[in-house]
């Protein structure tokens, strides 16, 4: 079961909120078949946010399944539309049929691929407008892929957890761009520690700490909206925050590792120490935080992207009969209780994501990932709000916060106007 975002104990709760729960039938795949495609069925795949990810993702999806063709493209920028186009061309040309009549710009491109005809879409746009975006693909029947992170608010992880309850309603797939969870050795070390053989867990501490991030220049014909968009990691009403943004991958594999059980509280740090200059937006550089579990099991999470820094991209688990370790590509191991390293094959955790997908839409057992996408992305949100606001804040609280950081959806055009909020100051900063 979901766990309801651990709601085992907290229906009360549940049902004031009005938060949709996606109940003790949705798991790693529904139960029911599809009826939607036979095997020899062409499945039609739209791309909306054209982008090096998006580009990448929609060439896994070609590699996937030899009936899949790309047809409909959606950016609000013509020229990162192109650069996917020409790319996915030239993999295979056959199977890329996108005409003048499915290249779709502008804020509303996602609506228009999504009505294009399309079977499957591929979300990755920037993270702030994956909740409505996946909101709208549900609404009209597709299977979708759903990049990382969900949401970058509490606002839009509530709208995600009620598109997962339709898709779950409507037998559609939902596979969440975690591809840790569909890495072989990763995947091999957590249906281990799954299985008890370290023992009751106590600690698990992840680090996510890497060098800086890109930046793009302002052009002569940007305005300010077009500078924030091409830089919208930098911007937390567009990234979330890098806690957000890339260190979630780390809170997923903490989740993972602990029966996707949610913590009861969360008490955080964080700040800019090197980047202070206004091309780095409103987002911190680096996070510590705290998580606090019902068992008296403690989660603990550090991230930094600095130049000049160690990189460390690490998942240590202690439990009462041994440990395990990750060091992201390099090791894959538990000692105590169970000795063991992982020595099997090692296959692109990318590209097993669409295999599984599409092989599940053509089974009709379509996969959804909706449990713990949002379960991650709630971590991530939940920890940055401790960290800017200075408080320990928690699990109800960070899930029923009404703040937003950003825009309304239905709002954006290049006419607007909206300025980052100031960066956080813990003590002063309001998140509930």
């Amino acid at each position: 079961m979901m766990n309801d975002l651990n709601f085992t104990n907290r229906r009360s709760f549940i049902k004031k909120s009005g938060i949709a729960v996606l109940g003790a039938t949705l798991a790693s795949q529904t139960g029911f078949g599809s009826p939607l495609f036979s095997s020899a069925k062409t499945l039609k795949v739209g791309l909306i946010g054209c982008g090096g990810r998006g580009t990448g993702a929609a060439a896994q999806a070609l590699a996937a399944d030899p009936d899949v063709v790309v047809t409909a493209l959606g950016d609000v920028f013509e020229d990162r539309l192109e650069g996917a186009l020409s790319a996915l061309t030239n993999i295979d040309a056959k199977r890329v049929k996108v005409d003048k009549r499915r290249k779709f710009i502008g804020f509303d491109a996602y609506q228009k691929v999504i009505d294009s005809g399309v079977d499957v879409v591929l979300l990755t746009t920037p993270p702030a407008f994956r909740p409505d975006q996946l909101t709208a693909a549900i609404n009209a029947g597709k299977h979708v892929f759903c990049e990382k992170p969900v949401a970058v608010d509490s606002p839009g992880i509530r709208t995600v957890l009620a598109a997962a309850k339709k898709a779950q309603e409507k037998n559609l797939a939902l596979v969440s761009g975690f591809c840790f969870r569909y890495d072989l050795p990763t995947r091999g070390v957590f249906s281990r520690v799954l299985n008890g053989d370290v023992g009751e867990i106590k600690t698990i501490s992840t680090f996510r700490n890497g060098s800086g991030n890109w930046s793009n220049p302002r052009q002569p014909d940007w305005n300010d909206l077009t500078y924030k968009m091409r830089n919208w990691h930098y911007h937390n009403w567009l990234s979330g925050d890098f806690i957000v943004e890339q260190a979630v991958h780390s809170l997923d594999m903490m989740s993972w590792a602990m029966g996707d059980k949610m913590p009861l509280t969360c008490t955080a740090t964080g700040g800019r120490q090197v980047r202070v200059n206004e091309i780095y937006g409103n987002i911190y550089d680096h996070f510590a935080v705290e998580f606090g579990y019902a068992n008296g099991a403690k989660g603990f999470h550090f991230c930094r992207q600095q130049e000049g820094t160690s990189h460390r991209n690490t998942v240590d688990v202690l439990g009462t009969e041994g440990s395990a370790y990750i060091n992201v590509g390099m090791k894959y191991e538990l000692s105590g209780k169970t000795n063991w390293k992982y020595e099997g094959e090692k296959k692109n955790m990318y590209q097993i994501q669409h295999n599984e997908l599409f092989a599940s839409i053509r089974n009709g057992t379509p996969i959804n990932n909706g449990e713990f996408m949002t379960q991650s992305t709630l971590l991530s949100i939940w920890g940055r709000m401790a960290a800017y606001s200075g408080q320990t804040i928690s699990y109800e609280d960070a899930l029923n916060s009404n703040i937003a950081l950003g825009p309304k959806f239905e709002d954006y055009s290049w006419d607007m106007k909206w300025d980052d909020q100031p960066v956080a100051l813990p003590g002063i900063t309001k998140v509930i």
